[in-house]
């Protein structure tokens, strides 16, 4: 369960969402995107000390995943080789015209922020390279840059975003080296990235979790 104790499961538009609403006149959408496995109660001990002017949305992905939770992409049985971005493209679409709807109908503000974990990281990534009008502080945690991002980078179509990148150097499922190099291609792309790097396997360091609040203060 969400470490928040003000939150609430709602529907909308067919989509299960686990919510945290804000009072502030200008509140602003932060949307928490779970990884592989996970579902809307994953991400909230990520923000648990984030300020009340975020109203904090963290759907759950449509695709069943195995063993348990859910996914953001489907099953695809025997391939091996690293997610690409078109892979996570209809994922980004649908987050997208959900987050659309969801200010339009809370008086929200736009652009949005985002705090991804592993495949939701690559979400996260997957939305501010096809949607760069959309987004504005993005959270990347223990992710990577989906395969195919290359192609989205020139032109610098990220200048004037900003990113929290945040990974263990004794990360076995996604391994630093991605990490690193989602850094370059960020900047390539023209976003301000802060990196943290920690002495921790596939999970956010306590360090970096101090990192990841100052930075969406």
């Amino acid at each position: 369960m969400p470490a928040q104790s003000d939150t609430e499961l709602v529907d909308w538009n067919g989509w299960t969402l686990r919510v945290r609403r804000s009072s502030a006149r200008s509140a602003r959408l932060l949307l928490l995107i779970h990884g592989w496995t996970g579902d809307e109660n994953s991400m909230w001990v990520f923000v648990r000390n984030f300020a009340p002017e975020y109203w904090i949305v963290s759907p759950r992905a449509r695709h069943v995943a195995q063993p348990r939770g859910y996914s953001w992409r489907p099953r695809q049985p025997g391939r091996r080789e690293p997610p690409e971005l078109e892979d996570f493209r209809p994922a980004a679409r649908d987050l997208m015209a959900l987050a659309d709807s969801y200010c339009q109908a809370n008086g929200l503000a736009v652009p949005l922020d985002a705090i991804g974990f592993s495949q939701g990281a690559a979400v996260c990534n997957t939305i501010a390279f096809l949607y760069p009008a959309n987004v504005g502080r993005v959270g990347v945690l223990a992710g990577f840059v989906p395969t195919g991002g290359q192609g989205f980078a020139s032109g610098s179509p990220l200048a004037g975003k900003s990113f929290f990148v945040a990974h263990g150097t004794l990360d076995e499922t996604v391994k630093v080296e991605y990490a690193r190099q989602s850094v370059e291609l960020l900047e390539r792309a023209g976003a301000s990235v802060t990196f943290c790097e920690d002495d921790v396997g596939h999970r956010l360091s306590a360090g970096c979790l101090r990192g990841l609040e100052a930075f969406f203060a």
